[in-house]
């Protein structure tokens, strides 16, 4: 390991994130019953023009109405872009009314470190002044050429700083990409052209301490292509999607979490280690093959989770 160490953002179970547009309040009950891990509460890109200050007293009135965290959602806003005029209220009428209920806020659009730092200082600020006893956690959204070019800057840019999210949709968009759906692959493509995004974001975010976690996918009728999606972040690090539609929810929470028989192995790999370490050796067989200290940093990333789901 090297000498610099970044510590661990906050561990939160992330395995499906539901978004649920702020317009649509008769989603927040559905919402609250499902067996996602983790709700954000969308002022951006769900919400219509018209609709986004019925949308802002809608989470505000929602926040303060219904219990969230005892029914054991962790709960995050994602406001408007900074390049409009409704992000500062957003994030100021949020704070303000219900601080205290909101776990993260949720940044779309980061394009550079001062971005998140603008965000910061407001929150700072209102906690300060509220006197505010919970420390709001920021999560940022990378979805621009932008971003994805600055995001070793981002994922430095805050002390609030808890993940990094891969926004697939803008991303096309600002790349200019062709795709045929949102997080769908395109048949030129000769494998999977969200790869070297996804890789870069999970990347950066093991480096400094963030959890990483892949967006949307749009063909909500399309189970098994989510699914494949899923996979395919699952095997490079990324530890939770989005569920743009509750059918998609339980689809996440399987992917991302550990089969029972791999949670199994796991910890054979830390008792045989455990076993091999009182007798001074570094190293072990299990099952004909060798383990060692990667094997067991693998095993602990696995029971650990196991851990967080097995709490919930």
């Amino acid at each position: 390991m090297s000498y610099q160490y970044y510590n661990p953002a906050t561990t939160r179970l992330q395995r499906s994130e539901l978004a649920v547009p702020g317009s649509s309040p008769k989603m927040f009950e559905k919402a609250l019953n499902s067996n996602a891990d983790y709700i954000f509460l969308d002022l951006e890109d769900a919400v219509s023009p018209n609709d986004k200050l019925p949308a802002r007293e809608n989470i505000i009135k929602a926040l303060n109405e219904i219990n969230w965290r005892e029914k054991g959602k962790t709960i995050s806003v994602r406001i408007n872009s900074l390049d409009t005029h409704y992000m500062y209220r957003d994030v100021v009428d949020i704070m303000e009314k219900v601080g205290d209920k909101v776990d993260t806020i949720l940044i779309p659009k980061v394009g550079t470190s001062s971005d998140v730092y603008m965000v910061d200082c407001l929150l700072t600020q209102i906690e300060n002044q509220k006197k505010l006893k919970n420390k709001v956690g920021i999560e940022c959204l990378i979805e621009t050429a932008l971003g994805m070019s600055n995001i070793k800057e981002i994922a430095q840019s805050s002390n609030r700083l808890e993940a990094l999210h891969f926004g697939v949709a803008d991303y096309a968009a600002s790349l200019r990409a062709r795709t045929v759906v949102i997080g769908g692959l395109n048949p030129d493509y000769p494998g999977d052209q969200w790869h070297h995004g996804l890789s870069q974001l999970v990347m950066t975010c093991r480096a400094y301490g963030l959890r990483a976690i892949d967006g949307p996918f749009g063909d909500f009728k399309d189970p098994n292509a989510y699914i494949a999606s899923a996979k395919r972040a699952a095997a490079i690090g990324i530890e939770g999607k989005w569920a743009i539609h509750p059918s998609q929810i339980d689809l996440a929470n399987k992917v991302f979490s550990p089969p029972a028989t791999e949670v199994d192995r796991a910890k054979k790999i830390l008792e045989e280690l455990a076993k091999a370490a009182k007798e001074g050796k570094g190293a072990a067989q299990l099952d004909g093959r060798m383990i060692d200290a990667a094997s067991a940093r693998m095993a602990e990333n696995i029971v650990n989770i196991n851990k967080l789901i097995e709490s919930k």
